[in-house]
């Protein structure tokens, strides 16, 4: 797997937190890693896109994470994997990436090869730290990755148009500067249902990241790389 300039991600991992204030600082000090000033592979690119996800199994204390690799072009299924981990830090809102970041990176390793995007159910940097799953995990990993969340979190839209390919700016009222800072955007990815909300992780602009959305969207709200993590999850999660 490919690493981050200087980033040593098994010096990361070896030394992971395990209570709020270590992860914050954490978090203070890999952001500085995000790069914003790549685009990112043009949509429906010659690779591989995966997707991850998660379950959790909170009676046996463990997390179930899914990587699912997608032929970029034809969205069909061309590798998947599974890892099972202990759950080894407290839920703390705006911190779910410290439970879940060891057995994806785990399970992304398990795949035959190295992934061209990854797409995270969650947020990058639409995350009031600026620094989400989306973000850590491309950080840690060096490749380009964006995040598509169910909701808006902690941020303010107004409702993109009914059309597929709509789209309205995530707002952040709590910027430094006082003024409102666009952490994302908004997505129709199908003409009737609600919107996701795309923001950028790592190496990847955000008009990209919304157009790999909704090339990866092509019949359902969430795209089909979530759909097939969140499928294979549920699957390893039943098996244990």
């Amino acid at each position: 797997m490919d690493t981050s300039g200087t980033l040593s991600r098994a010096d990361e991992l070896r030394h992971w937190p395990t209570d709020e204030a270590g992860a914050r600082a954490v978090q203070d000090r890999l952001r500085g890693h995000v790069r914003l000033d790549e685009p990112g592979p043009v949509p429906g690119f010659e690779g591989t896109a995966v997707g991850v996800d998660v379950a959790y199994d909170d009676e046996r204390d463990v997390v179930v994470a899914a990587a699912v690799a997608l032929d970029a072009r034809t969205l069909a299924v061309v590798d998947r994997a599974t890892a099972v981990g202990p759950i080894s830090f407290p839920y703390v809102p705006g911190l779910l990436a410290f439970r879940e970041i060891p057995t994806v990176l785990d399970a992304l390793d398990r795949l035959a090869r190295t992934p061209d995007l990854v797409v995270c159910d969650g947020y990058g940097l639409a995350h009031p730290r600026r620094f989400g799953l989306a973000s850590h995990l491309g950080v840690l990993t060096g490749l380009p990755t964006i995040g598509v969340a169910k909701t808006p979190f902690t941020f303010r839209y107004e409702a993109p148009g009914p059309e597929r390919g709509a789209t309205s700016p995530l707002w952040d009222d709590r910027a430094a500067d006082g003024e409102p800072e666009e952490v994302g955007r908004a997505l129709r990815t199908q003409r009737g249902v609600k919107p996701v909300f795309v923001s950028v992780g790592h190496r990847v602009d955000l008009d990209r990241a919304c157009a790999h959305t909704l090339h990866l969207a092509a019949s359902y709200r969430l795209p089909e790389t979530t759909r097939a993590a969140d499928s294979l999850c549920r699957k390893a999660l039943a098996s244990l």
